[in-house]
Parts: C-alpha cells; structure tokens; sequence
C-alpha cells in the first residue's frame, strides 16, 4: 500500500517545512486489559510528535512481538492487526527521524534478541550527540547488528542486548551513563516495562496510573486519552521499571534539567501539561506579553492556525483588539496519497489556508505565528493576505528569533537557511513584507513558562548548548549513513580523537569507520 507523507500540522508551503517535531513514545504494562490498542489510541495522542513511521511491541510473558510501518498511526494498524498483538505489556512509537533516513529499517520499536536469549524492544524520542563514538565503541567490542539500521536508537538496543550474562535493567544501568544527549526511552522485554530519561531532561516524559497497571508517555494527552491518571514525570536520570513485583526507580546520572523550551512554543499539544504548567496557558500569555512587548494600532488579530491560536486569543485579550479567524485551514490536505499538479504546487501555501476575505478587507491586521525559520511561509502568507484586501500586516511571533539549529531532537533547517541568522529584525520584517515585526523576547517567553530559566534549553535562540556536542563532522541526521564523510584510504582518521583499533584503516573491514562510512 502506498503511503502518503502524513504531514499533519506543517509544510504549509511545501517546499518550505517548518520545525519538524520530536518522536512520541509510549508504554503500558496492564495485565488484562487490551496493551495494543491502549498503546495505539496513546500513540493516536501523540501523532502531532512524528508522522513519518509507527510501529508497536507487545509481550504476552513468552515472547516481544513488533509490528512496525511507514505512514501514520491510523494507516499502519487496523483492527485485525491489533487484534493480533496479544499481551500485558507494550510500548510505541510514533517516528520523526532525527538520526537516520526515513525508512522501514528505521522505524521503531527497535528490536534484538540479547545474549540471554531474550526479546528487547525500545523506542525513543530526542537524538544523540555522541553517536558516532558509540558506533566507534560498538564496532570495537564486536557488537552483535549494530548496523542493521542507521538511527542511534538501533545502536543503543544492540549497546544493551550485548551485555552477557545480566539482565536488561542491569544492562541498562550500564550503558545509559554513556550516552550523551537527549533521550526519553520506553523499553521492554518479556515481563518488564522501562522508562529512562537523561540527566538533562530534554524531551518530555510522563508517569501515568491505570486501575490494573502503569502507562508512560511522551505527553500527559496520551495518559488522558487511555483513560490513566497523572502521576509525576519520570526524573531527569531516571530508570523505571515495572512489572509483576510493582515499579522501582534508581538514578543513573544526577539530574541536570535543561527542558526544551520549544515544547512550550510548538511541540506539544496544547492539552498537555509540562512541570506542572498547562501549555495552552502558557501559549496564551505568550501572547500578552507579546501584546505588552510590541503594541500596534490594528483592527483585527488574527492566527496562523492552529499553532498560532492560543498566542493570537492572548494578543486579543491583552491589546483590546478583537480576534478574528482570518484564515481557514484545510485539515487533510496533508493525508492526501496523490501529489499536486505543478499548477496546484505553485500555490503553495493556499494548498493548506484560505483567506476569508470579507474578514480581512480594509483590515489591519496582527497576524500571530509561533516561529519563522525561513521566512518563506510568511512571504507568501502575507502576499495572500493583501491579494484579499488586507491594508496592513503586523506579524508577530511568540518565540525569538531562531537563530541556531538543534541537535536534540527537533529538525529545523540549517543555520544557513534560518532566516534570523542572517538578518536583524528590520531585515526579517522587508524579507516577508510585513509593515512590523516582533517577536516576543527570551524573558517574556520563559516567563509564560513559568519555569526557572536555569532549568531550560534555549539553545536554538541562543546557541549555548546545555550537552556538549562534540565535533560538527559527526553530528547530524546521517551520521550513521556515511553523509559528508571522508573517503576511506587518505590516511586520516575519519573523525579525529577515535580510538578505534580499526577506525581509518583502509585494509580492514568492519571498524568504527566502515561502519560509519557505508550505506
């Protein structure tokens, strides 16, 4: 069956994507109930998270079964399928790729067999910054399938299934303090349910309570939608496991939060609550500050729906200005399976908005978005609006300016194509034709958040990274696939500081680099 790209919520022009956002993971161990769909109706909550590939493990004591595909949650499962994944523990995956080319391969739950003969699924949402010094150390100690796929999630499965003679937790407490980056796992084998979250905290993950068991998940939603009560998020540093004995935590690094910001601005939904503070309220008051920040006189305040929406209600209420719905937006363009004729490309973004245009004639308007990293949405947004009578565009927008790609697990465009890299404010604004431009500042943003800034990452406004990244040839999403590497046989290591007994050797196979440099 052919998939279509199952964008959802972005690439409102095509050819000019937003923010891709992180992966969504989940996990329930729930003698008795029906984990499967559970695990299905939580990824369903968390589809906005990744739309690339989905895929679920279930274990019913004897045996890990994964049933993974490309495409959205509702294309990869129906009912015969779920039906067929019998069990009392599961976890899921809903797949952006962040490490690794979009294919089956990819797609997660990642699955080994360890060295005790026993099944071991894992999905993760964030990406790695040492990745390539793990697959350097893999291909040292002889890891068994290290390389079958090409994403760091695969490569850390292999790291814990090659431990001999210990069990998975063990197993995990030791390699989980090698790994440098962000990462929020769920993870399991026959009778156990784990959840693990870096020292940093990066990417959300959330400790839920049914009647007869536990559920973790990306987000609070997903607990909501199946029905589990909230219970606390699972700590920075933390693993847990659950099983028939109850739920244990230990600590493999100490906390260190650093949480991603842009979760607050884009990432999550709105119904999700994150260290306590519900985002659509803090989205709201990003919008009131932004009302206080960068005042106009307008007639109408309208959003770029739908992740515009709550700044734009805050805008209204705190500037006096009405709010409006301006534009329109067609929900399932996205899902479509057939491609656009060059004609209907060229519109670009009216593939996915409309104007209403008896609101927007003889208007000013403040036109409210969460981001801009290209510019090019804009530009042809705001062409659209004054094609349809608008008399002035006011943009404002309820981040900072983007300036600074991230390696945490949210893929934006590079640094050359970010727009606010490369121009101030003014020029941003004569880029996209806006009569103004603002965009709220750093403080008013953690502010709405309600969280202490040393407890946030905002490196893609700032570009202090809170994770050292290592060196720039080995970060990126192709790491594992050989992009922009070095040609075997020069007589330079490939990544310099490797300690690979084969690593750069042009006469032996295998070896940190051949691992690195094949496709």
């Amino acid at each position: 069956m052919p998939r279509g790209d199952g964008r959802l919520t972005h690439d409102l022009d095509p050819h000019s994507p937003g923010p891709q956002d992180a992966c969504g993971v989940f996990g329930v161990w729930a003698p008795g109930e029906e984990v499967a769909k559970l695990t299905y109706f939580g990824l369903y909550a968390l589809q906005h998270r990744g739309q690339e590939a989905a895929g679920i493990a279930v274990s019913d004591g004897a045996s890990v079964v994964v049933y993974k595909d490309m495409g959205l949650v509702s294309q990869v499962f129906d009912e015969a399928t779920l039906g067929s994944l019998r069990g009392h523990l599961a976890v899921g995956h809903a797949r952006y790729s962040t490490t690794g080319a979009s294919t089956w391969e990819n797609a997660q739950p990642t699955f080994r067999t360890t060295e005790a003969g026993t099944g071991l699924a894992l999905c993760h949402n964030g990406n790695l910054v040492n990745t390539a010094e793990l697959a350097s150390a893999a291909a040292d100690e002889g890891v068994a399938g290290a390389f079958v796929a090409t994403n760091d999630s695969d490569l850390v499965t292999s790291l814990i299934a090659a431990r001999p003679d210990v069990s998975v937790e063990v197993a995990a407490m030791e390699v989980l303090p090698r790994l440098r980056g962000a990462f929020s796992f769920t993870f399991m084998d026959e009778h156990t349910l784990y959840a693990a979250r870096d020292p940093q905290g990066v990417r959300p993950l959330v400790l839920g309570r049914l009647e007869r068991g536990w559920v973790v998940a990306s987000e609070t939603a997903a607990l909501d939608i199946c029905g589990a009560s909230f219970v606390r998020e699972v700590e920075p540093g933390e693993l847990i496991a659950i099983d028939e004995d109850g739920l244990r935590s230990q600590h493999f690094a100490p906390a260190q939060p650093k949480g991603c910001v842009f979760e607050y601005v884009y990432l999550a939904r709105p119904d999700t609550t994150i260290s306590g503070r519900g985002v659509h309220a803090a989205r709201v008051e990003v919008g009131r500050r932004l009302a206080k920040e960068h005042p106009v006189d307008a007639d109408l305040v309208i959003p770029v729906p739908e992740s515009g929406t709550p700044a734009a209600v805050g805008y209204a209420e705190a500037s006096g200005i009405p709010y409006g719905v301006g534009l329109v937006k067609n929900s399932y363009v996205g899902r479509t399976f057939i491609q656009p004729s060059q004609t209907i490309r060229q519109l670009g973004i009216r593939l996915k908005l409309n104007p209403l245009r008896d609101v927007i004639r003889g208007k000013r308007l403040v036109v409210v978005d969460d981001s801009i990293v290209r510019g090019n949405t804009q530009r042809a947004l705001i062409r659209m609006l004054r094609e349809a009578g608008a008399l002035e565009v006011h943009v404002r927008i309820s981040s900072p300016p983007v300036k600074w790609p991230c390696f945490y697990g949210i893929d934006f465009a590079s640094r050359a194509e970010l727009v606010a890299n490369g121009l101030d404010v003014d020029g941003v604004r004569a880029s996209i034709n806006a009569d103004s431009l603002g965009y709220v500042s750093e403080q008013g943003l953690i502010a709405a958040t309600e969280q202490p800034a040393n407890r946030l990452c905002t490196a893609c406004f700032t570009g202090e990274y809170p994770i050292p990244l290592g060196e720039p040839e080995v970060l990126g999403k192709h790491v594992l696939e050989g992009i922009g590497r070095r040609a075997l046989g020069d007589g330079v290591p490939a990544v310099s500081g490797w300690t690979g007994q084969q690593a750069g050797s042009p006469a032996l196979a295998g070896g940190a680099d051949d691992a690195l440099f094949r496709p």
